[in-house]
């Protein structure tokens, strides 16, 4: 009698092949595992035509050719998943749930690499015959056209402690899409936040990174943000975890730093080059609806459900608003500190 043959990789397939999407699945397929991407027309139709490039702020560069890269815009595509890689906007959270629900097997594993807290409590109720895990992204992936993804800052990807994530993280290794594995997501979720409250700011400031994280006005009205997020959590029994360097009751400080303390050391660290712009500053570019509702709205949102209000994230909350709408779209270091602080003043912080 024959010996059975080893079971082969999981399939994983990318579901919101952007950006992120794109170099999630890049890495993983780089390093040997069984990938297919999910997205838009357009991005497959790039892809045809150049192959896909993921490239990042250290210097590495994985190249795959047009006929490596398995790419469907049809939902059914899922039927052949093991794992789902969620990578949709938070918005567009609930349409994904109902094409797994349609399409993918009951049972396999969907882990959401999406901004925010609350997609996966969503996705959990919506999915209830499926595996839901946390996943969390600490940088940012810059589309450069011809088929090139840039991440543009250091970090590694986060994934909550299961089975499924500790086979992923085996065969991935330490290469560029390696999982980081953590057993409180929520707490690394929380965390993840502090750090994406720069989105907004980054997004109205009409900046690239760089750009905007040298001036110390931009940097104030973050801290302002990360302040007031720090007061709700802590009101609500809730302890972000650290991610990176620097500890959450900490971030606020070193963000407000003068620019010389701040320029040489956070940026330095970080390795952020000239090309890397927040996600929210390319949906401005492209038009599209923001994801403002799952990062500074979380923070008010939770401000609500304890009698309390978020003032400072309110405001750009607003101000985003107003920009989806086509209204202001770029504000200057000093308007931005004007509107959303006005003439308060947090102690110890220099606003």
């Amino acid at each position: 009698m024959a010996e059975a043959s080893p079971p082969g990789p999981p399939h994983i397939v990318i579901h919101g092949a952007g950006s992120v999407g794109c170099y999630i699945g890049a890495t993983w397929l780089a390093a040997g595992l069984s990938v297919s991407f999910l997205g838009r027309q357009e991005v497959k139709d790039e892809i045809a035509a150049n192959g896909l490039t993921v490239t990042d702020s250290e210097r590495r560069r994985l190249e795959a050719r047009p006929d490596e890269i398995d790419f469907s815009t049809r939902p059914k595509a899922l039927a052949r998943a093991d794992i789902v890689a969620l990578c949709v906007k938070s918005n567009g959270t609930a349409a994904a749930a109902r094409e797994i629900s349609r399409h993918a097997r009951k049972g396999i594993a969907i882990l959401s690499f999406q901004n925010g807290i609350s997609n996966a409590d969503a996705l959990k109720a919506a999915l209830p015959g499926f595996a839901v895990l946390r996943g969390m992204i600490p940088f940012n992936v810059a589309r450069l056209g011809n088929g090139r993804w840039h991440k543009g800052v250091a970090g590694a990807l986060w994934a909550e402690d299961h089975p499924v994530t500790r086979t992923l993280a085996e065969r991935i290794g330490k290469l560029g899409g390696g999982l980081r594995l953590a057993a409180d997501m929520e707490g690394v979720a929380w965390g993840k936040l502090l750090i994406n409250l720069n989105n907004a700011v980054n997004a109205l400031s009409g900046k690239t990174l760089l750009e905007q994280l040298s001036d110390r006005e931009y940097r104030r009205v973050v801290a302002a943000s990360q302040v007031e997020a720090l007061e709700i959590l802590e009101a609500a029994g809730i302890v972000p975890a650290q991610i990176g360097p620097i500890p959450p009751k900490l971030l606020p400080h070193v963000i407000a730093a003068p620019d010389l303390i701040f320029r040489n050391t956070v940026l330095k660290a970080q390795k952020i080059d000239a090309s890397a712009r927040s996600s929210m500053a390319d949906d401005f570019a492209a038009g599209r609806e923001t994801e403002i509702d799952y990062l500074n709205g979380e923070v008010v949102r939770l401000a609500h459900s304890l009698g309390r209000r978020a003032p400072v994230n309110e405001r750009i909350v607003a101000l985003v608003k107003q920009a989806e709408a086509g209204v202001e779209l770029m504000w200057s270091a000093k308007d931005l500190r004007a509107h959303v602080l006005g003439g308060r003043a947090v102690p110890g912080f220099g606003y």
